[in-house]
């Protein structure tokens, strides 16, 4: 059984596979074709957290592929109304994939552990797996060939930061992180990175021109994440100096594009200049979300399963 949970999982192999499956089906929805690879196949979205990008990408992806999907939300009573094993045997059976988005990723990861059909992390507060394989995507596509490559990170080094460290450490692209020091990566992480990526690049500073030299692209989120809100005013006046702004866009090479996995906080980790201007993929990057969750799921429940 095959889980996405972190994306320490996949090899680099099953990476680049996914990305040429994400654009076939691109390519060929361009072309006016829905090619049903799945069909009849259902997909169940297990939620706790509120979503637009993941649940719409991922409902209209499944319905591209010829499947379809049953969105559930408390109502199910997920871990409230019977043992965890119970549920997610019972749930396993009815359907023959789960996203799963929860503020814990131990339950994630309870989850996955008695499940009997795949399970992929739609976030948590360790990981965003799915965002990060579709930033690189989109990175691919702009810029070519990833590997030597850097890509630039403003702020906190949250679940987003962390899977993006694993996605570039697997396709050997430098991940260069700036941050205040208290908002770093952690000893226990990067040991992690280090086993699963021998070969991983990771610059960590507080600097972030440092950061964005060389970068093809320059990457923000949210100061304060969701269930962070007690924090938002600490996070503001740490990270008053890590704002993405023209003056900073301009210290990376000629060609670099700002990234952003959405939603925004304007004026405070990125400028409306920045966002709305010609730096700007976030819009690319969004889409893309739908495109390489295709390419997921035909590769997960099409090519791994049989």
């Amino acid at each position: 059984m095959r889980h996405i949970l972190t994306l320490l999982e996949l090899t680099p192999a099953e990476i680049k596979r996914i990305f040429e499956l994400s654009k076939e089906l691109k390519d060929k929805l361009t072309e006016g074709i829905r090619d049903p690879v799945l069909p009849g196949r259902v997909q169940a979205l297990l939620f706790e957290r509120p979503s637009m990008r993941t649940r719409v990408s991922f409902e209209t992806a499944m319905a591209h592929l010829g499947g379809s999907t049953l969105f559930l939300g408390q109502e199910v009573g997920w871990g409230k109304r019977e043992a965890a094993n119970d549920f997610a045997q019972v749930l396993g059976q009815y359907v023959d994939v789960i996203v799963c988005r929860t503020a814990d990723h131990a339950r994630l990861e309870e989850l996955a552990r008695f499940c009997t059909c795949p399970v992929i992390n739609g976030l948590t507060n360790l990981a965003h797996p799915c965002q990060a394989l579709a930033d690189l995507y989109t990175l691919d596509e702009i810029h070519g060939p990833l590997e030597g490559k850097r890509l630039a990170y403003i702020g906190d080094a949250n679940n987003v930061a962390r899977s993006l460290a694993v996605a570039c450490g697997k396709l050997g692209v430098e991940f260069a992180i700036a941050s205040p020091a208290k908002y770093q990566f952690d000893r226990d992480f990067l040991e992690s990175l280090t086993i699963a990526a021998p070969e991983v690049r990771v610059l960590q500073t507080a600097d972030p021109s440092e950061a964005v030299r060389g970068a093809i692209g320059v990457y923000t989120d949210v100061w304060a994440s969701m269930g962070q809100e007690s924090e938002s005013a600490e996070r503001r006046k740490a990270f008053a100096n890590y704002q993405v702004n023209t003056a900073l866009m301009e210290q990376a090479p000629e060609g670099a594009v700002f990234l952003h996995c959405l939603p925004a906080h304007r004026g405070e980790e990125v400028t409306d200049e920045v966002i709305d201007g010609h730096y700007s993929a976030v819009l690319v990057q969004a889409a893309n979300r739908l495109h390489v969750q295709k390419g997921l799921l035909a590769w997960l429940l099409h090519e791994v399963k049989e």
